[in-house]
């Protein structure tokens, strides 16, 4: 799909603004109502907005700690066998398959040490799952 600069606003806003409604969005990149309701739709069903969702805080959720694990498997394993071992795991909230030594690098969010550690403690009994490398966030920059 080829976009052009009002799609480019369109998804520059929603970026920030996504649950704004199509009156207020029109308003703000120049188009009617109906006309910014069409584009978004044609965004949607082409698969260049994927879906529209929450950010939430995870302190607020009383998960703390934030963690980055590489992840090394015996062997060659798929990434949808990755991604099924992750999906599982609520605490997982990203996932990449990577070049370099690692087959996979998670991040990791839990509410203290002793749950980092528990879910640590499913991740490397996966099957598959040979030793995995943890990296505690301080800070974000």
């Amino acid at each position: 799909m080829r976009l052009d600069e009002i799609d480019h606003k369109i998804l520059a806003r929603l970026t920030d603004h996504g649950r704004e409604s199509f009156a207020m969005l029109g308003h703000h990149i120049g188009l009617s109502t109906a006309a910014t309701k069409r584009r978004v739709d044609r965004l949607r069903l082409s698969g260049v907005i994927r879906r529209f969702t929450a950010d939430i805080e995870p302190v607020a959720l009383g998960w703390t700690i934030e963690a980055f694990v590489e992840v090394y498997c015996e062997g060659r394993v798929p990434p949808e066998r990755m991604r099924e071992m992750v999906t599982a795991i609520p605490e997982v909230v990203e996932a990449y398959t990577v070049t370099g030594e690692a087959d996979g690098i998670l991040r990791v969010r839990a509410a203290d040490t002793n749950h980092f550690e528990k879910v640590l403690g499913i991740i490397r009994t996966h099957p598959g799952v040979s030793r995995t490398r943890s990296s505690l966030v301080l800070s974000r920059l």
